[in-house]
């Protein structure tokens, strides 16, 4: 008897063990493996928000860009509604719902009885009517989409989630880009949550390496990505734009803010754009990241580029001379300066104050058109940036594969060959972080489940000028600033940067007459500078000229940005 009492005793034992193991580990499991899944959704419902692990979340910084959320969705089962009462059915459906009272009633007499949508991301006001009614068939449900807290803040970047085919996918931006971390993909976890889970877990920790399982059987919960976009300078970026558009009439423009030293985007805004939680509204032009996606002649901003490859060279400095007589002539054509003015004996600085065609010109010349294309390249232009998001156009740069001198001297400044607004701001990062072209970028981290952090480090693509060079082209552009763009300057700081006015291409080999785009690229502080703008606004209207059209709003979100860092004066 004491021996089968032993035995029982030690099986109550055993058992009690094991349950204390099996608890032990669902709290492990919890409130460590689980912990960012149960913190992500906590803080979602804070915000009065229903997220389900169905796709990851995207944020600004801490700020919420995207999530999923319920949305109350009106159903019909059209077989049991009363058929005598369909007319009456359906034009108390159509008066709640604002839909036609026609398309109910077919619905109605289809007398299906199947589950028929009425209607989805019905207002609660609407939900609530629904169920008023009384009418048997009729309800209301909550389905879980994709909800964008912002609208149409960030639209560009963002993305939304549409379809591709009958599949829930992501479209455009980051929700594009990054649609496999979002949604979670297929990888070994094994179930280690219920008895066979933990049994499994147990063999495999014992078996070690052996234990490896196959990424056919396993499932990943999906990533949150964290992007580098500062929700308080795309603010500034987004108002500021908007305000140009209004007051210049524009067609179309962009804003990017970048810090040149790591090649993270702070702030990336677009108009026209749209709201991703009603994106069917929009034409998919809208839905275009043109700071990526749009290409452009970028004018006289390329001239520091010209003028980094003579000083990067040594054919020439600051302080060498050229005398402008106006004009250069090359294969029958006649290249004036965009003024038609005629400036005499010139330095390089001046011909960078002043915009002078001819003068960049002449530095091509000296630099030479193997040299000359070799440095297009190197400072990133006809090729991607290598950003992370998704349609990146690399750009236009086939005129300078033709040999041609005439297309290389319409090059040096900025006309003939076209570049997007990423590769003209990361060329002049380069610039003034000391001669590095970075990697850009738009995701600063991704959260996987569990809380494990892959963090996006900066990276070098090519150094295409030294430091004393890009030392150098600073300094001209602090002075381009002090004596041409009494706009821009700020009182106390050094300001580096330079204008582009562009006429606009008409496909047939010329230019369309009065239709210009309008650049400004400067950064700040000039000689540790701590961020670089880059505005582009499309076919403005009643002004000509880029230094009077963006300096102001320039020097704004400059002011803005100093401030905003922290930053103390550079010069007394």
């Amino acid at each position: 008897m004491a021996k089968h009492d032993n035995l029982r005793i030690n099986f109550y034992f055993f058992f009690i063990l094991a349950a204390a193991a099996v608890i032990s580990y669902n709290l492990f499991v919890i409130t460590y493996v689980q912990h960012h899944s149960y913190s992500r959704t906590a803080r979602a419902h804070r915000e009065n928000i229903s997220n389900v692990l169905a796709r990851g979340n995207i944020y600004l910084g801490e700020h919420l860009a995207a999530t999923n959320k319920k949305f109350p969705l009106a159903y019909i089962v059209p077989a049991e509604i009363d058929g005598q009462r369909a007319e009456e059915a359906a034009g108390q459906i159509s008066s709640v719902l604002g839909i036609d009272k026609n398309e109910v009633k077919d619905v109605i007499n289809s007398g299906s009885d199947k589950f028929r949508v009425l209607s989805r991301r019905i207002e609660d006001e609407q939900a609530a009517a629904i169920k008023t009614l009384g009418i048997k068939g009729l309800g209301v449900t909550y389905e879980t989409d994709r909800y964008y807290p912002g609208g149409s803040f960030s639209a560009s970047v963002i993305g939304f989630l549409g379809y591709s085919g009958d599949k829930k996918s992501g479209q455009y931006g980051i929700e594009a880009f990054y649609d496999d971390e979002l949604f979670g993909k297929k990888r070994s976890i094994g179930n280690y949550v219920t008895g066979s889970g933990i049994i499994d877990f147990i063999s495999k920790a014992l078996k070690g390496s052996e234990a490896e399982e196959t990424d056919d059987n396993k499932i990943d919960r999906p990533s949150d990505v964290v992007l580098s976009i500062d929700k308080n300078i795309q603010q500034i970026a987004e108002d500021k734009l908007d305000a140009l558009m209004k007051k210049l009439e524009a067609a179309g423009g962009t804003i990017i803010i970048q810090d040149p030293n790591t090649g993270k985007i702070l702030a990336m805004g677009d108009r026209p754009t749209f709201d991703p939680n009603n994106y069917s509204e929009y034409e998919p032009r809208n839905f275009l990241n043109r700071g990526i996606q749009e290409i452009f002649e970028p004018g006289s901003s390329f001239k520091p580029i010209t003028m980094a490859m003579g000083l990067d060279l040594g054919v020439i400095t600051p302080q060498t001379t050229f005398n402008d007589v106006g004009f250069r002539e090359e294969a029958g054509y006649k290249i004036k300066n965009f003024s038609e003015r005629v400036f005499g004996n010139v330095t390089m600085l001046e011909v960078l104050e002043r915009s002078i065609n001819t003068g960049a010109m002449h530095v091509q010349g000296l630099v030479g058109n193997k040299n000359f294309l070799d440095y297009v390249i190197n400072f990133g232009f006809g090729q991607g940036t290598g950003i992370d998001l998704p349609g990146e156009i690399h750009g236009d740069i086939t005129n300078l594969y033709s040999g041609r001198q005439i297309n290389f001297l319409t090059a040096s400044f900025g006309q003939g060959i076209a570049v997007t607004s990423l590769q003209l701001i990361n060329a002049y990062s380069a610039i003034a972080n000391g001669g590095k072209l970075m990697r850009p970028y738009v995701v600063e981290k991704i959260i996987e489940e569990g809380g494990v952090e892959t963090v996006t480090e900066p990276e070098i693509v090519t150094i295409p000028i030294s430091e004393k060079t890009a030392t150098r082209v600073k300094t001209m552009l602090v002075s381009v600033v002090d004596n041409g763009f009494d706009k821009a300057r700020i009182s106390g700081y050094d300001i580096a940067g330079k204008t582009g006015t562009a006429q606009i291409p008409d496909g047939k080999g010329g230019y369309l007459e009065n239709e210009y785009i309008h650049d400004f690229v400067g950064f700040a502080p000039a000689f540790d500078p701590k961020f670089v703008i880059l505005i582009k606004i499309d076919r403005p209207k009643g002004i000509t000229f880029a230094a009077d059209s963006l300096s102001p709003t320039f020097k704004e979100i400059t002011q803005y940005l100093l401030n905003y860092y922290n930053i103390p004066p550079t010069r007394r």
